[in-house]
């Protein structure tokens, strides 16, 4: 008894861990095409269906995905109507696994080509390939496939060792005396499955156990008694996305609601009508209470609920919605509150790294914006503007602090060299952004200071600043660009427009010195003119750094200086560019 019970314990202990193992695996190997998937979210609700699908059939965890969208939600990423048929999807999805275990109750008597899909026939080959890949390869995608084979191999060895602790006569009769008060009250097997499922958090995994049982004690419980206890693993599974939405807004917590709603609500409905029909109107009529549960019949029974739930719900998402807001109250305090990130969202690092990406863009959008403002002060001086300049510049501040931080934190993740090396690009480019919107207030200031004295530049010198000032919003708009577009071909047109400003700056400069000397201009204004052209060149050279960024990016591999110097050393591209801004930005 006591070999039974430490098998058991024992194999369970590495069924979850294998499970564990593999999922992270799984998610690891998907991470850039779950960051393309999931940045595709729309508000077509069968599209957003098969999103969730497709996604927890790879990750094989309905929590794990309703964990992801709490967090989509918090930050702004998706509304909460449209996470709804998400969390549809993700309820299907989530039965691949069962679909997978139950291959292994393929019997010994199976001719040869089909026991060969019995898992057990080939997890020591897939645990080898598994060493092979983790231990031995340096590329991380060969690790993560390495992890998913060696999290399978742990899981169904976990599932032999319990097998056959469920095999001892004394354990199968417990087992009996279990599972035969569950035939007689359905309610205490919906109330198990959640309790057990609450407990280990996946319900994947609780399902499994199930299958492991029929698996080891032929006969032990009927297909009717497997009814209520995967309704029940249905609901418990939700005690993931109830824990992950505490401190998020309120519609983050919606979300939760909604998984909830869907499951409980549908149990109640699927329980009621069964109990109905089974043991009231046609006792034991649909024959549920006589034909003893296998691993293909759970597996079976797992998908058809889910299946049913959603053809029962798909129509009433709108009322889905309506109830979760009626379950959560708005917190007025809270709702003020701005969500630009979401800790949750670093689970899964890609699709972090994605979201900072998108608020990088509204950061750069709106430094290049406080930069159009200040060069409008100069046509036209406005108090007003010149302090929302000024505000503009402080949520600058703000935005580069957030991001900073949260991208720290996405480089204390286990993250694969692409990612770790656009989170450090990330990290250069809002020190870029930041620095332009300093610049932006040091051009209001020079225009305030105009203003207040009365000053004003000769003719001569308000044309010459024209040129350099189209030239700076032609490299801001094509940085700003090819960053939120990842447009190779524009960034490739900076660093020659750059040096056009460079050339542009020493002629207005020597210009300058000519109108000092002839009396056209004072030593005050060039001291002015003088700041101006040193942010404006300052602000391509922060232009120059993003497009490198960018490139750098794409290709992963250049350095920035070696990218610089490659451009000009007789670049074919780079020249022609460089002539077409030289005769587009001249100084007539």
């Amino acid at each position: 008894m006591l070999d039974a019970v430490l098998s058991l314990l024992g194999g369970l202990a590495l069924f979850l861990f294998g499970m564990s193992v593999m999922g992270d695996g799984l998610e690891k190997a998907a991470g850039n095409q779950l960051k393309t998937i999931l940045g595709k979210m729309t508000s077509n609700p069968f599209s957003g269906f098969l999103l969730g699908l497709c996604v927890t059939a790879v990750i094989q965890s309905s929590s794990a995905t309703t964990v992801m969208l709490v967090g989509f939600v918090n930050a702004g990423l998706i509304t909460l109507r449209g996470s709804i048929p998400v969390i549809m999807g993700a309820n299907i999805g989530t039965t691949v696994t069962a679909w997978i275990l139950s291959l292994e109750g393929i019997g010994d008597g199976a001719s040869a080509w089909l026991s060969i899909f019995k898992p057990s026939t080939f997890t020591p080959f897939l645990a080898i390939a598994g060493v092979v890949l983790f231990v031995f390869l340096k590329s991380d995608k060969a690790k993560n496939i390495g992890l998913v084979f060696l999290g399978f191999s742990t899981l169904i060895f976990g599932m032999d060792m319990m097998s056959s602790g469920f095999k001892n006569p004394t354990v199968e009769s417990y087992l009996g005396g279990f599972f035969e008060s569950f035939a007689s009250n359905p309610l205490l097997g919906l109330l198990t499955g959640v309790v057990v499922t609450a407990i280990i958090q996946s319900s994947s995994a609780s399902v499994g156990i199930l299958q492991t049982v029929a698996l080891a004690s032929p006969g032990a419980f009927t297909i009717g008694t497997t009814i209520p206890i995967i309704m029940g693993q249905s609901i418990g599974t939700c005690v993931t996305a109830v824990l992950g939405a505490a401190g998020a807004n309120s519609d983050a917590k919606r979300v939760s609601a909604v998984h909830l709603s869907f499951n409980v609500i549908g149990s109640t409905i699927l329980l009621a009508f069964f109990s109905l029909f089974n043991y009231l109107i046609i006792p034991g009529g649909f024959g549920f209470s006589s034909i003893a549960a296998t691993p293909l019949s759970i597996s079976i029974v797992h998908t058809l609920i889910k299946v049913i739930w959603t053809i029962l719900f798909f129509p009433f998402i709108g009322a889905l919605e309506k109830l979760s807001r009626m379950l959560v109250k708005d917190n007025k305090e809270k709702s003020k509150e701005a969500h630009i990130f979401d800790d949750r969202l670093l689970a899964t690092p890609a699709i972090a790294i994605e979201h900072a990406k998108k608020v990088t863009i509204d950061m750069a959008k709106l430094s290049y914006q406080s930069i159009k403002d200040a060069f409008e002060l100069f046509k036209n001086y406005d108090k007003k503007l010149y302090t929302k300049i000024c505000d503009d510049e402080g949520r600058v501040d703000v935005y580069e602090d957030e991001i900073g931080s949260y991208l720290v934190k996405i480089t204390g993740c286990d993250l694969n060299e692409t990612d770790s090396h656009e989170t450090s690009k990330l990290l250069h480019m809002i020190g870029d952004l930041e620095r332009i919107s300093d610049h932006s207030v040091n051009i209001a200031e020079s225009a305030e200071e105009m203003h207040t004295k009365g000053l004003s530049f000769s003719n001569n010198a308000v044309e010459e600043l024209g040129v350099m000032i189209d030239a700076v919003n032609e490299i801001l708009d094509t940085a700003i660009t090819c960053f939120s577009e990842n447009n190779l071909e524009l960034a490739e047109k900076v660093e020659p427009l750059e040096e056009v400003i460079d050339l542009l700056q020493q002629e207005i400069r020597s210009n300058h010195i000519t109108r000092l000397a002839n009396n056209e201009c004072t030593i005050e204004l060039g001291f002015i003119l003088s700041d101006l052209l040193t942010n404006l060149e300052r602000i391509s050279d922060h232009c120059s750094n993003i497009a490198g960024c960018v490139i750098e990016m794409t290709h992963n591999s250049l350095g920035m200086h070696g990218y610089t110097r490659s451009l000009r050393s007789g670049n074919e591209v780079y020249d022609n560019y460089f002539k077409e801004f030289s005769d587009k930005y001249k100084i007539v």
